[in-house]
């Protein structure tokens, strides 16, 4: 009874370890998508970085958190917090760019 605890521990832990790394590596991936089918004149006239910055960011940010594999890790935080923001920010001032028209 003793040594059940321990193991059941490490399995929740790794559920939950891979849930929150197909977590970020969805947010961080359709981001960097978004990101690359939109228009690169559309950032500067909703006043953000350029394309180009965007794609830079959330490619670092996808490739570190791929090779560093955990989710709980400084890299893999930054990727989320970036790719929140440029879904919740940058996608809806284009968005509003475009009057809503568009596939995203």
């Amino acid at each position: 009874m003793a040594t059940s605890a321990p193991l059941f521990f490490d399995a929740v832990r790794s559920v939950i370890d891979l849930v929150l790394i197909v977590f970020a590596l969805v947010i961080q991936g359709v981001a960097l998508v978004h990101c690359i089918t939109q228009r690169s004149d559309a950032f500067p006239a909703i006043g953000t970085l350029p394309k180009g910055a965007w794609i830079a960011i959330l490619a670092v940010c996808l490739v570190l958190t791929l090779l560093l594999r955990g989710p709980i890790s400084l890299f893999a935080l930054i990727g989320i917090a970036a790719a929140l923001i440029y879904l919740l920010d940058v996608r809806v001032g284009l968005r509003d760019l475009t009057d809503g028209k568009g596939f995203w």
